[in-house]
């Protein structure tokens, strides 16, 4: 394998290749690879495995008893899952985790991904720091649900993370496709509402990227 792939990988950020390969070899893990629209986690299934993208995406998906289903996040190459089912007192997975296109995915058991944290406190931050985000970022989606509109769906998303990157220039999540499942939206109706959010003079729609144009006219729209 080469290891300096893995040093833009979010949980051994920090840690030089050499330093990193003797980490990983002297700790039992392997290498999954899932074809696209393949579950790589269950709903309510015993959560004993935690797993690193390398590549692709996936999407964890909660499905409920009358069919419908809210599309809650998409994880990237670089990032976790499973982590906090995993360590948390169900120790079961709460959504189905579906793969969005062919993905290659590091897993750890759970007592595995122990013995590494154990052995290179930089990675122990690194994973503390992933495990609260998704916390972190939970607390936002639940806002982000609480508004009744597809536009201001989309102008709280703007606003987040125009704030968290510190620029009004903010890339679509993948494709606007991609953007409307995880807002839970259709993606015609985000698209025309982005288009009027455009014409508005509020921002500049030019996939893959958004530009906010107006941000205290972009905040009003939280308001109608």
């Amino acid at each position: 394998m080469d290891y300096t792939v893995l040093e833009k990988n979010i949980l051994f950020s920090g840690i030089p290749a050499e330093e990193l390969r003797d980490d990983l070899e002297a700790v039992p893990h392997h290498i999954q690879c899932y074809a696209k629209g393949e579950t790589v986690f269950h709903l309510m299934e015993k959560a004993d495995r935690v797993g690193i993208i390398l590549e692709g995406r996936v999407q964890a998906q909660k499905p409920f008893p009358n069919g419908s289903q809210i599309n809650v996040t998409v994880r990237n190459p670089g990032e976790m899952i499973g982590a906090a089912a995993v360590f948390s007192r169900n120790h079961t997975y709460p959504c189905d985790v579906i793969s969005l296109e062919p993905v290659t995915i590091m897993m750890f058991r759970r007592k595995d991904i122990l013995l590494l944290l154990q052995k290179n406190l930089r990675i122990m931050e690194n994973f503390m720091t992933e495990l609260a985000t998704p916390a972190y970022m939970l607390q936002q989606r639940l806002e982000l649900f609480s508004y009744s509109s597809i536009a201001q769906k989309a102008a709280f998303y703007l606003l987040i993370h125009a704030r968290q990157s510190d620029s009004h220039v903010i890339r679509i999540p993948g494709s606007v496709s991609n953007w409307a499942m995880i807002m839970n939206v259709s993606r015609p109706s985000l698209h025309r509402e982005l288009k009027k959010l455009e014409a508005a003079g509020i921002l500049l729609y030019a996939p893959p990227n958004i530009e906010v144009l107006d941000p205290e006219a972009l905040q009003d729209v939280l308001s109608r």
